[in-house]
C-alpha cells in the first residue's frame, strides 16, 4: 500500500523557518546542493517511526506537501486523475532517487508522488 514518505514545508523565508524547527524541534537541517534553495529535514534517528522531509521556498499559496511513494509513477498518474485528481507537473527524474509529480487531489490539495528508483537520471 503506497505510503506517506516525504513532506515539504514551504516557507517565504526558508532560512528563517530552518531557524524555527531546529530551535522548536532539534531537527537537523542541511542545505541540499540542489539546484534550487532546498533544505533536507531530518525529524529523528534512522529507525524511528516517522519521517524526513524538507523546507523550500513557497510557490504559489501552498504551505505542506506529503509525498506517496508508489510502485510505478505512470500507474498512479492515472489513478490521480481517475479519482478526480489533476497531476500538475510532468513526471521529473531526481537523479538517484527516482520518479517526482507534484498532484491536486479532488479538494484541491497538493500531495507529490514519487516511484523510488536509485538509477533514475
Amino acid at each position: 500500500m503506497p505510503r506517506v514518505v516525504h513532506f515539504e514545508i514551504g516557507a517565504d523565508d526558508p532560512e528563517r523557518a530552518v531557524k524555527f524547527y531546529e530551535e522548536a524541534f532539534g531537527w537537523k537541517i542541511n542545505k541540499w546542493e540542489a539546484p534550487t534553495d532546498y533544505w533536507l529535514v531530518q525529524t529523528g534517528e534512522e529507525g524511528e517511526p516517522g519521517i524526513d522531509g524538507a523546507i523550500m521556498r513557497r510557490e504559489s499559496g501552498w504551505t505542506t506537501v506529503n509525498t506517496i511513494s508508489v510502485p510505478s509513477f505512470d500507474e498512479f498518474a492515472e489513478r490521480v486523475k481517475e479519482a478526480g485528481g489533476k497531476v500538475l507537473s510532468p513526471k521529473q527524474a531526481i537523479p538517484g532517487i527516482g520518479y517526482h509529480s507534484y498532484c491536486r487531489d479532488s479538494e484541491g490539495n497538493r500531495l507529490g508522488i514519487i516511484e523510488e528508483d536509485a538509477s533514475a537520471q
